[in-house]
């Protein structure tokens, strides 16, 4: 074996993708500019506080932004990928296919 262990994709992962409603949350931000925090609740099928402590922790990776912001008198938040996020995410994606191989036919 020539190459070195560091060269597996699976060393390129993003560890913080490794949850599996972090990976959601990313998934679902990735095709959209922005979305609701209760629509993003909502097609999660999770409950507010978990949701919440997951945008903290992508928030705190530099995957996940938050805007806070009014409609109405209501409070809204809205999420967005960062630039680095959505650059982080495509990147993970491609290790992970590295990692699976061509689709079985």
């Amino acid at each position: 074996m020539s190459a070195t262990a560091k060269d597996h994709p699976r060393f390129h992962l993003e560890s913080e993708l490794a949850h599996p409603v972090r990976f959601s949350i990313v998934a679902a931000l990735a095709p959209v500019e922005s979305i609701a925090f209760g629509e993003l609740r909502d097609e999660l099928q999770v409950s507010d506080s978990v949701l919440s402590k997951q945008i903290t922790e992508l928030e705190g990776a530099g995957f996940v932004k938050a805007a806070k912001g009014f409609v109405g008198k209501r409070p809204r938040t809205t999420l967005s990928l960062t630039k680095d996020g959505l650059r982080r995410w495509r990147d993970h994606l491609a290790n992970l296919r590295a990692i699976a191989g061509p689709p079985a036919e």
